[in-house]
């Protein structure tokens, strides 16, 4: 996957696009993967990175939402429960199972948790991955050698999914060009093309060149996140807001805090919402928070930042759970994102209200010009948001009815038996030739910091195969050094940008402009204590 090739491709191209897919977070790369594996003329254009936003922010994990059953949604949950066997099939190098544990401090938490979790499993059918069971005191403390002790009655066991969200993200993009999709990054879409009051394409922008393309497009799908009302807005000024923003923070720790081989769920904290600690790639992520976010579209950060009150609420509920009682100083990096909440009632509502109480599911809305819009979901559910975005795009485009094929499309790297464990596991069946880079380059191999798993092979390999074009393309979605380790990734950040300039053919100046530009962006996820 080229850049370069993949511009050349688009200044070619003649004839209108059958889809132009806006957006290069979860919801537009399942979009373009869907369109182009049914053999529609695909072009995918994101603004930054593919995942910069919302998608490469989540608690990483692939679920049902066991939250969603107490709320009564059981259709959202069975859906998700359904996408998550799907996506365990189909990426086997970048999603697995992993244990859950739920303390019980209370003689009743046994059978109310028990039983819900019961239904969780039956909800999950033939895709389950294991009965859920009660533990006893000595096996939750298996599990958990680490969580709070005093008063532990033991614990209730359950399956569920974790994975790399921006390697899951990058992993669709090369999913899509190998499809003949058409994905680009850094490719900035400035407005929207007309005829007679129908949307027709959009101009876009190549953010790194300044060159601009007037696009044409039997339909033009907008898959924008939480920026889908600015995009909306592009349509029709008066066009109604969708989506209400809500900010999940995150933080993240060393392993020592839950070294154990299980995630702790609390199912129930001070704001009704579920707590997860969950061990990622030697760490351990904490989350998460449920904030609503008042800023109008056009206002949205693109890098939201945690609220004091957010990493209390977190570092607080930790410390019930965890022996160890993590504090600011425990914190390797904290990170925001912003979910896209469907409004209730899209004509009315504040988004200063509860976002708790929101809906997850996706929503598919056609403009009366033609602009097709979707918003909501999570990223368990992409790959069936993409779907219903396609068959509703076809429609306004009047393509060809054709089914969708993605429910069983083995993607990028595809690689079964693959421990999540072992070095470049996220790269599939892609590692053998990260290892054959290794053998060509000894110079490669050492470490970009004593505290963080990557070397430079990992860099060499997302500028030729992935499209990384800076250093935070690097260090926070390639590979997720931003997110284990802030301050580590910082001090990184140099031999980085020494590596790309050599890949790119850039010079100093280049490398000094990418370092003070990611140390802008670090910054933000270091907690200052």
């Amino acid at each position: 996957m080229n850049r370069r090739d993949l511009l050349a491709r688009l200044a070619a191209e003649r004839e209108p696009w059958d889809l132009l897919v806006i957006g290069g977070g979860a919801t537009g790369l399942g979009t373009a993967v869907d369109a182009a594996a049914r053999g529609y003329r695909t072009l995918l254009a994101e603004a930054h990175d593919f995942a910069k936003g919302t998608s490469s922010r989540s608690t990483k994990l692939v679920h049902g939402g066991v939250r969603y059953l107490k709320q009564g949604n059981v259709g959202l949950v069975l859906e998700a429960l359904r996408e998550r066997g799907r996506l365990l099939a189909n990426a086997p190098h970048l999603v697995h199972d992993l244990s859950f544990v739920v303390p019980r401090y209370d003689w009743w938490e046994g059978p109310f948790y028990g039983v819900g979790l019961k239904l969780y499993d039956l909800l999950a059918g033939r895709l389950g991955l294991g009965p859920s069971r009660l533990l006893s005191l000595a096996e939750t403390l298996t599990h958990l050698p680490t969580v709070e002790r005093s008063g532990l009655r033991g614990g209730v066991i359950y399956q569920d999914g974790q994975f790399d969200d921006a390697r899951l993200a990058v992993t669709l993009a090369r999913t899509c060009a190998g499809l003949g999709g058409v994905p680009i990054n850094y490719l900035k879409a400035e407005s929207l093309l007309k005829k007679d009051g129908l949307v027709t394409g959009a101009l876009l922008r190549d953010q790194e060149t300044g060159e601009t393309h007037e696009v044409a497009a039997k339909a033009v799908i907008n898959a924008t996140g939480v920026f889908a009302d600015a995009v909306r807005r592009l349509d029709d000024p008066a066009a109604i807001p969708l989506v209400t923003p809500s900010q999940g923070v995150h933080l993240v720790l060393h392993r020592r805090f839950l070294p154990g081989d299980s995630a702790i769920m609390v199912p129930h904290t001070d704001d009704g919402r579920v707590l997860f600690a969950v061990p990622w790639h030697g760490r351990v992520v904490l989350g998460t928070t449920d904030t609503a976010i008042a800023p109008p579209p056009a206002e949205l950060p693109l890098e939201p930042r945690a609220l004091p009150e957010e990493v209390e609420f977190l570092l607080g509920h930790a410390g019930r759970y965890l022996a160890g009682r993590p504090g600011p100083e425990d914190v390797l990096s904290v990170f925001a994102g912003l979910r896209p909440l469907v409004r209730a009632m899209p004509t009315t509502g504040d988004a200063s209200g509860d976002t708790a109480t929101l809906s997850r599911d996706h929503t598919v809305v056609v403009s009366p010009s033609g602009l097709v819009t979707v918003t909501g979901g999570k990223w368990t559910t992409y790959r069936r948001m993409g779907e219903d975005t396609v068959d509703q795009a076809a429609l306004v485009a009047g393509l060809p009815e054709r089914p969708s094929p993605t429910a069983t499309l083995p993607l990028h790297g595809w690689w079964e038996g693959i421990d999540p464990e072992e070095p470049w596991s996220v790269y599939g069946s892609d590692a053998a030739a990260l290892r054959e880079l290794a053998d060509e380059r000894p110079d490669l191999g050492a470490p970009l910091h004593p505290r963080l798993p990557y070397s430079g092979v990992e860099v060499v390999w997302a500028v030729r195969h992935e499209m990384a074009r800076t250093v935070e393309d690097v260090l926070a979605r390639r590979t997720r050094a931003l997110f284990l380790d802030a301050r580590a990734s910082l001090e990184a950040a140099p031999a980085v940008a020494r590596l790309m300039a050599a890949e790119l053919g850039e010079g100093r100046a280049w490398q000094n402009r990418q370092v003070k530009e990611y140390r802008a962006v670090a910054g933000g996820y270091i907690l200052s204590i």
